[in-house]
């Protein structure tokens, strides 16, 4: 390859105000990046587009550090190895890793690691068996304990998060209800085998619906989205039930009518259990889950779905779709 080749990378410019918009961001040519001494040169095929980087870009630090204005967008990415300099490694390889929005990277061994394209698409690397499919995995098993019989209510149950977790739980033996904003949507759960499922734009009100789906209360709660639902959901919570707080979209961008009642009372009363998490406190434990959810989708027990938006300069796009509910599965950028 020729390192005067021209390269793309996408720019943040402006921290948003309330719903990112196009203008935040700004595409820059840039010259191909040299292959890294001991490293990789490695041209992007696919790249992430997650809720949690509206985080990142709010100029302020959460629990990882927000981007700078004028640096390159930065999420979970899966390319292939077009030079190297490290003998472990092949011009061929697929590999994951997170890095910028950019065609091409240079990047370290010791922060990517191999994808094996006979295991499932690579694009899965992103989603169901990456960190969408860990987020499912150990935020509803570990912080949910599901039993078998149990009430399962995941909110936001139709992108990658929610629609695995929804499967985990039919594969742990319960009853499950999922949350969305379409008919499609409902219809794609309904096909995940999830045993109901609530459009919350249309199926008013939530308590009232979803008392309807879960004769027997609710157990456990994946929670998504925050806002108006959650507040109906915890009031048709069953004693002991656990509450997973996974992410809350409902407010990523606007608070100012984000004043729900105080859910302390039901909290106190039915000795609910609520815990949110960060996937990354189970990262040593990443292998495992990673083993197991490979483990069910050979077996024919996980399905997915991808929102795929073609191009570099789709991909602020594609992420502010994320905040109109654009996606089904998960949402992706093909290079």
């Amino acid at each position: 390859m020729n390192m005067t080749d021209q390269s793309r990378r996408v720019l943040l410019v402006a921290v948003p105000e309330g719903l990112p918009k196009e203008s935040d961001f700004l595409i820059e040519d840039m010259v191909v990046p040299e292959c890294p001494l001991d490293g990789l040169l490695v041209k992007t095929r696919y790249l992430s587009v997650d809720p949690y980087l509206r985080g990142r870009i709010a100029g302020k630090k959460t629990y990882v550090d927000p981007i700078p204005l004028g640096n390159v967008m930065e999420s979970g990415c899966v390319g292939e190895v077009v030079a190297s300099r490290n003998g472990d490694y092949r011009v061929g390889e697929i590999v994951a890793g997170l890095w910028g929005w950019q065609d091409y990277v240079g990047v370290e061994v010791g922060k990517v690691q191999r994808v094996d394209p006979a295991e499932a698409p690579v694009s899965t690397a992103l989603g169901i068996l990456g960190m969408p499919g860990m987020t499912a995995y150990f935020g509803f098993t570990e912080l949910c304990s599901p039993k078998s019989g149990e009430t399962v209510v995941v909110s936001g149950a139709a992108g990658a998060v929610g629609s695995a977790v929804g499967q985990i739980a039919k594969i742990l033996g319960c009853h499950v209800i999922g949350v969305a904003g379409t008919a499609e949507k409902v219809a794609y759960l309904k096909s995940l085998g999830f045993d109901g499922a609530l459009n919350y734009r249309t199926d008013k009100p939530y308590g009232e619906r979803l008392a309807a789906l879960c004769p027997n209360g609710i157990d456990c709660y994946f929670d998504n989205v925050g806002g108006e639902m959650t507040d109906t959901v915890l009031g048709l919570m069953n004693s002991r039930g656990r509450v997973s707080v996974c992410g809350q979209i409902a407010s990523y961008n606007d608070r100012s009518e984000d004043v729900g009642p105080r859910p302390f009372t039901d909290i106190l009363v039915k000795q609910l259990r609520v815990e949110g998490f960060i996937v990354s406190r189970w990262g040593e434990r990443f292998p495992e889950g990673r083993k197991q959810m490979a483990a069910w989708f050979k077996a024919g027990l996980l399905k997915y779905e991808e929102t795929v938006y073609k191009g570099l300069e789709s991909a602020p796009r594609a992420f502010i779709g994320l905040f109109a509910g654009e996606n089904t599965g998960k949402a992706l950028v093909e290079l």
